[in-house]
């Protein structure tokens, strides 16, 4: 299906008014993030990917024209919307790449009608991905040693995008995820424990925690905070023992003090010969909870990172925007307050010394420097082929040692400013020119 009808009305307005006047030059449209939210030193894009798979198989369909036809489009718009293909260019940074704000994660050039009706289907994909992806590499580098799981599905919004979350958890580092169908599809490694309710529906924790390990395969993982954390941990170790179970055996802690827990339940481990068996936490953990435990020393092996990753709940989007940057040839920008844009089609140097410098695509690329935007679409046609996890998470890898340590901190991280280039830093000073000009003659006419 060609998703034409996933947009706003108003892109499908603007692109009317287009094609009924003809206005079908070469336009090109950046996509990027005008300031980073709270905390975050860096973002990592994603995303990517989908966009051009929709921008591959961009049409409207038959359904589709039938309902703008009975929606107050006119005959002549319906016909000029069925033969809309995407036939423009882009270029665009890969999956997992570390972006700053100002610096276009793609770039459209196409006929102005195609370039602005996919403007909204690309932000929603954009905006939602890159703040899962920047909030699960958080979660990564705040967890040192400690393994993550994705347990967001539950509460993510909607079962799609609990797919999503699975697969950017993935390129993040994650070892496992809850979600089945995520692992079936990507080939994941689907983990799972026990809830309370299935404690509950036995006569005691101990009976529960035997059926458990004499009806499935291990791994086992014992839910002890049931009733009473320490209770459960010593039942735990009983069943343990009992059984004798030497291998891929854990206690999870899912509520209270999850560090001071962990010390506790640890040292009634060990006490008892049972130094193998692992400690899972979970239960309102994000990056903020991850990096208190390490920081105290907390003995926690692996945790479960659910509502606060599926929803990147302290900073639940970007503030992404796509604009236009040059029609037919000719530079634009927006000079609002607090709002203004820079002209031109762009290219990202990235370079060694923590600083990238934002510059003009025709600009050549000085040496020891990396463009990172690279073609991705000609014509219509895909030329980036859509990443593996093992591919993005390579990307998430490599740019992340190339942030300074300040740019990585969890709390009140210091930002690396990309710089502009002198050649678009001429252009913006002339297009805000030419606009003075424009603005001068049409007020003395």
């Amino acid at each position: 299906m060609g998703r034409a009808l996933l947009t706003d009305l108003y892109e499908l307005n603007m692109a009317s008014s287009y094609l009924r006047r003809g206005m079908n030059m070469p336009a090109t449209f950046s996509l990027f993030v005008r300031g980073l939210p709270t905390d975050r030193g860096f973002l990592v894009a994603a995303g990517i990917d989908d966009c051009l798979d929709y921008l591959e198989t961009f049409r409207f369909e038959d359904e589709d024209l039938s309902w703008l036809a009975h929606h107050g489009f006119s005959t002549e718009t319906v016909d000029s919307f069925r033969d809309i293909r995407f036939s423009g260019d882009v270029e665009a940074i890969g999956e997992g790449r570390v972006v700053f704000a100002g610096e276009p994660l793609l770039e459209v050039t196409a006929p102005l009608p195609e370039a602005q009706l996919v403007e909204t289907f690309l932000l929603n994909q954009v905006t939602f991905q890159t703040a899962i992806a920047t909030k699960a590499v958080r979660c990564r580098l705040a967890a040192g040693p400690i393994q993550l799981v994705d347990f967001a599905l539950r509460r993510a919004h909607g079962t799609q995008a609990g797919l999503v979350v699975a697969r950017l958890s993935a390129i993040a580092g994650f070892v496992g995820t809850s979600n089945v169908e995520a692992a079936r599809q990507l080939d994941l490694e689907a983990t799972g424990t026990m809830a309370h309710s299935y404690v509950e529906a036995f006569g005691s924790e101990a009976d529960a925690f035997r059926a458990f390990v004499e009806d499935l395969p291990p791994p086992y993982t014992f839910l002890v905070d049931t009733y009473d954390t320490l209770s459960g941990v010593e039942t735990a170790a009983r069943v343990v023992a009992e059984l004798d179970l030497t291998d891929r055996v854990a206690i999870r802690l899912d509520s209270g003090d999850l560090g001071g827990l962990a010390r506790a339940a640890r040292g009634i481990l060990d006490e008892r010969g049972l130094a193998h068996v692992r400690i899972f936490v979970s239960g309102s953990v994000d990056e903020y909870q991850l990096e208190r435990l390490v920081a105290s020393g907390a003995p926690v092996d692996a945790a479960g990172v659910g509502t606060r990753l599926g929803t990147s709940a302290d900073a639940p989007y970007v503030d992404s925007v796509y604009k236009l940057v040059e029609v037919g040839g000719r530079p634009v920008m927006k000079l609002s307050p607090t709002k203004e844009t820079l002209p031109g089609a762009k290219q990202v140097w990235r370079r060694e010394g923590h600083t990238d410098v934002l510059a003009r695509r025709d600009e050549p690329v000085p040496g020891g420097s990396e463009g990172i935007l690279v073609p991705a679409m000609r014509n219509g046609h895909r030329l980036l082929e859509r990443s593996t996890i093992s591919e993005a998470r390579v990307r998430v890898d490599r740019d992340l040692s190339w942030l300074p340590a300040a740019a990585r901190r969890i709390r009140a991280p210091e930002v690396p400013e990309p710089v502009l280039s002198s050649a678009l830093g001429r252009l913006a000073a002339s297009t805000r020119t030419a606009i003075d000009i424009g603005k001068a003659t049409a007020e003395d006419s």
